[in-house]
């Protein structure tokens, strides 16, 4: 919410970056940082002004003149150095990200490392951005096809991994050519000026990469600019479908990566050990706060009698400070969230669905202000329950069951989402069965969470995602670039004339 806070607080600023300059805003409303296991502040983030706004799109719409006739191989470099860069600061950039967000160091460094990946693949976009070239498709006429950057693009994105998805986004548009204006998440936006930082030393030009804070009215002002050409979202349904809505009205091109109820099969001969483990660490890590956890697992058979054993492997894990060694469960990122995840676990308890394992208001010595929730789970959970027809986003566990897994994919298949899935099974043919019939974007085979590597893109269907062309990738080559197709003809002077052709057809 735009509210100001108060004058009293003296932490400091979160700075915009506009023209390679890291400038104080000119705002009166700023919100503030918070670690989310100690409730200090740590720094106020500005709501950046429509005047701000304007100005960082006209520099980048400036800057591009020059960029996008930057040569391939300038741009690639700059990106090699930017991953060398995040390797050398990589502890710097996890113990960041734990004091804003929350998670655990460990899991702060996968989160930079996933982005980390990203990085590396832009520096290969030399490859990446290759067109093509047919020889004499007509006598002596060839056609061939470029990608050319589009302009200026944007980026939104969430507060549960403020390392990895700005890197899903600006080094992919900046290496195709494009400059770029980023708008992180205000909860935890340090990290990620820190990784811009990184970027501006690795050689990005002053102008290339902007950066501005703030919430609805600044998203709204992406949205809404028409020297934006293409807009990147990652976060909620709700504000995902209202970004492609606006966008696209607006002429943008837009990928929105939203909202999820990601649901695993777990069938009779799965591998138990490897699987409880698997479940676990996917549902309760982050704190469940991330758009691949897995909320709901769909028990098959004679798999329903793992339940107390998946309560007992619950149990196991540790509930602490992100910075703490052992800790497996961090804080949720807010106070507001920490509300919202525990009303939805008494609304579950209200709805009927068995209470397994409660995870409200665990003793956490020295830490007892944070927004801690233990591992929460829920069995005999149905379609019609808030507790599952809503992404809780918070370590809270759904168990289904299923006869078999026809009427496990069924079931699946019938939930408006569609980010991600997995089956844990020791059976090819139940596994090929899956893949093939299951309507989500990425699917996980004994796998829990299935976020592909940089070489293949992202995805998602139905509810999950709007737009036809996924983050990073061969796919986000394509969002970020328009291909001109050249159709040639080269006279010399022996050239005999065949005088006027007025059919379409080339001779």
């Amino acid at each position: 919410m735009n509210a100001p806070t108060s004058a009293k607080v003296l932490a400091p600023t979160v700075k915009l970056l506009i023209n390679g300059q890291m400038v104080e805003s000119k705002t009166t409303q700023w919100r503030d940082v918070v670690n989310p296991a100690t409730q200090e502040v740590l720094a106020r983030v500005p709501f950046a002004t429509p005047d701000e706004v304007n100005a960082a799109v006209a520099n980048a719409k400036e800057t591009f003149k020059t960029w996008k006739k930057t040569p391939i191989g300038a741009r690639a470099r700059i990106f090699l150095k930017l991953q060398q860069l995040i390797r050398e600061n990589m502890k710097e950039l996890a113990a960041l990200l734990t004091a804003e967000q929350g998670k655990t160091l460990p899991d702060a460094e996968g989160d930079v490392f996933r982005g980390l990946e990203v990085v590396e693949h832009a520096a290969n976009i030399g490859t990446l951005q290759l067109g093509e070239l047919a020889n004499n498709v007509a006598n002596g006429v060839d056609t061939y096809s470029i990608m050319q950057p589009l302009g200026v693009c944007a980026g939104i994105t969430p507060f549960n991994f403020p390392a990895m998805i700005p890197l899903w986004m600006f080094p992919m548009a900046i290496a195709t050519g494009n400059t770029f204006l980023l708008k992180p998440s205000e909860q935890d936006p340090m990290v990620t000026m820190r990784l811009v930082e990184l970027a501006l030393q690795a050689g990005i030009p002053p102008g290339v990469l902007n950066v501005v804070h703030g919430g609805e009215d600044v998203v709204n002002a992406i949205c809404d600019h028409p020297d934006i050409k293409a807009v990147s979202f990652v976060g909620s349904t709700k504000v995902g479908t209202h970004v492609y809505n606006r966008a696209t009205q607006a002429g943008k091109r837009a990928q929105c990566m939203m909202g999820a109820k990601n649901h695993a099969i777990v069938m009779p001969d799965a591998n138990k050990e490897q699987t409880l483990n698997a479940i676990a660490g996917a549902a309760f890590g982050a704190a469940g706060q991330r758009c691949m956890a897995l909320s709901v697992v769909v028990l098959v058979g004679e798999a329903q009698q793992w339940v107390p054993d998946l309560v007992a492997k619950a149990k196991t894990l540790k509930i602490g400070a992100g910075t703490e060694k052992g800790v497996d469960v961090g804080p949720l990122v807010s106070c507001a969230a920490y509300d919202r995840v525990n009303g939805l676990i008494e609304r579950g308890v209200a709805d009927g669905a068995t209470l397994d394992l409660d995870g409200r208001k665990p003793s956490v010595p020295g830490f007892e202000k944070g927004n801690f929730v233990g591992p929460t789970i829920f069995s005999g959970v149905k379609p019609g329950m808030v507790i599952y027809d809503q992404e809780v986003f918070g370590p809270v566990l759904c168990l289904a069951a299923a006869s078999d897994i026809d009427e496990a994919i069924a079931l699946i298949n019938s939930n408006e989402n569609g980010n991600g899935t997995a089956i844990f099974t020791q059976s090819g043919a139940a596994a090929r069965r899956f893949q093939e019939d299951i309507d989500v974007g990425q699917v996980g085979i004994n796998v829990p969470i299935p976020v592909p590597v940089p070489l293949f893109s992202f995805t998602g269907s139905r509810a999950s995602k709007l737009g036809d062309l996924g983050p990073y990738g061969k796919q986000v080559v394509l969002f970020y670039t328009q291909t001109k197709t050249i159709t040639a003809r080269w006279f010399d002077d022996s050239t005999t004339s065949q005088g006027v052709n007025t059919t379409i057809s080339l001779k």
